[in-house]
């Protein structure tokens, strides 16, 4: 992972990287994504003496993913429809399942 030193100055309008991925998040998700991301970014700057872009950087993943949900109609269907009762036991992830990504692919 890149780390960035210097994270002062307001958070450009559009990302350095371009996000293919933005492309499927439902409206308003890119301004939300935004908003997130100076949260992040103002909450590591506030955190004095760490000198580390992950809490951007999850931010990134986090909405990547939620990008991947919107652009499959039927995982959409699945994780928004109405539920009745208990959905069942969760299994836990598998080791190395959505950790080290690259959150600008």
């Amino acid at each position: 992972m890149k780390r960035y030193r210097d994270m002062r100055g307001p958070m450009p309008e559009t990302p350095v990287r371009p996000l293919p991925w933005i492309a499927s998040l439902p409206e308003g998700g890119t301004e939300a994504m935004r908003a997130e991301l100076v949260e992040s970014a103002q909450a590591a700057r506030a955190a004095q003496g760490i000198d580390t872009a992950t809490p951007v950087a999850q931010v990134l993943v986090e909405w990547r993913h939620t990008a991947e949900i919107y652009a499959d109609p039927e995982l959409l269907a699945e994780l928004t429809r109405d539920r009745d009762g208990d959905a069942g036991p969760v299994p836990c992830p598998r080791p190395g399942d959505g950790q080290e990504q690259d959150p600008f692919r």
